[in-house]
């Protein structure tokens, strides 16, 4: 006998609309990781291989602009996503044009005042070992090329927020998700001679944020841009404290609160 749609969904076998879905769910986290992992490959092995320095202070406006040509590729490939933003929030892009607008000025003035003038202001940054991490050391110059990774990150993250919501996940589900994922991710620092535990602490922050980023992309007017302010706020955060407060002040601060030895 032949099944009719109602018949598959009274005994509870999936429709060939979920079984699309599905697929498309599987389809675009695979071209996510996939973007994100040839960015990072590219990054530590292309660069070098090309005659650029992996290091955001000394190679800032070639990383500047590899890090636009990969923000172009996640456009392009979640396109689709990004037009289907709208069914999914409860205002409309750009509902409250004026706010909008203060959103982005105050933004934008605030990185250029960090990194002209607060940045330059601070003492020098003492290191704590053989190898320390980059940020510390950060020179104005870094945050060009941070400020577009950034950028490239959060589109990945958008993309894979609206994805989820096309499957109606519960907004738990997709913070979830996204923490775990974008928690994931950032243990490819470790390509970057990073010391393990700088690894481990960055991962787990990054899990706590993109537990926040649905919310803030999904349920917050202008949330797109909050989410890129408090990405970027932690690196500008880090670099304050890493050198007012002493160099080992963060990897501490994160020990004593995850209990690691």
């Amino acid at each position: 006998m032949r099944l009719t749609h109602g018949d598959n969904l009274s005994n509870g076998s999936p429709t060939r609309e979920q079984e699309r879905d599905g697929a498309r769910l599987v389809w675009t986290t695979a071209l996510i990781a996939a973007i994100w992992v040839a960015s990072d490959l590219g990054y530590y092995f292309l660069l070098p291989a090309l005659g650029v320095k992996p290091d955001y202070n000394a190679g800032s406006i070639a990383i500047t602009l590899y890090y636009v040509f990969w923000a172009g590729i996640a456009v392009i490939a979640f396109w689709p996503q990004y037009a289907s933003w709208s069914r999914y929030t409860r205002w409309a892009t750009f509902e409250n044009r004026l706010a909008s607008f203060v959103v982005w000025f105050l933004a934008f003035a605030g990185a250029v005042l960090f990194a002209g003038y607060v940045l330059p202001a601070l003492p020098p940054f003492s290191p704590r070992g053989v190898n320390p991490p980059e940020l510390p050391l950060a020179t104005p110059w870094y945050f060009l090329p941070k400020s577009v990774e950034i950028l490239f990150q959060q589109l990945l993250v958008v993309a894979l927020v609206l994805t989820l919501s096309t499957q109606n996940h519960s907004l738990r589900k997709i913070s979830i998700t996204c923490a775990v994922l974008f928690g994931g991710a950032h243990l490819l620092l470790a390509f970057g001679d990073v010391p393990w535990g700088y690894v481990a602490r960055f991962a787990t922050l990054a899990a706590v944020f993109g537990f926040a980023f649905p919310y803030l992309i999904l349920r917050v007017p202008n949330g797109l841009a909050y989410s890129y302010v408090t990405h970027w706020g932690y690196y500008a955060m880090t670099v304050v404290m890493a050198r007012t407060l002493g160099p080992g002040v963060v990897p501490d601060l994160l020990k004593r609160l995850l209990d690691w030895s």
